[in-house]
């Protein structure tokens, strides 16, 4: 480490600051032989050439972000949770065997109860994230990334990476067992996958 040091604070033209702050280097000293060599925290560690950012946050949390912009996820995540909604009403009001079940939308955040004794599911818009999050009381949390159709970013559907199932699966195969008849939310906007737009088998 002391060799390490020495050799960058003897370059004629390099700065070494404590670990909040940022090491300089020349060129030919990267930032990628530093990390191997230095304890690096969550703070970034920046170069001149290139300019590189290391940090702690899992870069899984913004896969979403690099698909589409925020403006087309307000616009896809809008026209996905109020179609939700429309349907869960239907589905609430032509079944009679539920028990208070209920409906509210607001501010982003869909909740759906069905009553004793299936509990309520919440589905929520995450900007941040560009995600929709989803808490079941039959699966459990699960956050959803849009992927676009290639053909138009506009179009596409919600899938859960971590088992490649979509919101629009899950929910028809959940929903569809809580209320005892068959149920199509495929025909919803963004739920399905581009192989089967205009050929899904029911």
């Amino acid at each position: 480490m002391s060799n390490l040091l020495g050799k960058v604070i003897g370059h004629p033209w390099s700065r070494l600051f404590h670990s909040s702050r940022f090491i300089r280097v020349p060129a030919t000293a990267t930032a990628v032989q530093l990390q191997h060599r230095l304890p690096i925290s969550s703070t970034s560690v920046q170069s001149t050439s290139p300019r590189r950012w290391y940090s702690s946050i899992n870069p899984n949390d913004f896969i979403a972000t690099s698909l589409i912009d925020s403006v087309t996820f307000v616009t896809v995540c809008s026209e996905t949770l109020e179609s939700l909604v429309d349907y869960f009403e239907q589905i609430i009001d032509e079944t009679s065997t539920l028990k208070n079940p209920d409906v509210t939308y607001g501010d982003g955040v869909l909740t759906v109860s069905f009553g004793e004794p299936y509990g309520t599911y919440v589905i929520n818009r995450q900007l941040p994230n560009r995600q929709i999050w989803l808490s079941s009381p039959t699966s459990g949390p699960k956050r959803y990334d849009f992927i676009p159709d290639k053909r138009t970013v506009n179009e596409g559907y919600w899938l859960y990476r971590h088992d490649s199932v979509t919101l629009h699966e899950l929910l028809q195969q959940e929903i569809t067992a809580i209320v005892g008849r068959k149920l199509d939310f495929f025909a919803l906007p963004h739920s399905q996958r581009p192989t089967e737009i205009g050929g899904r088998e029911g």
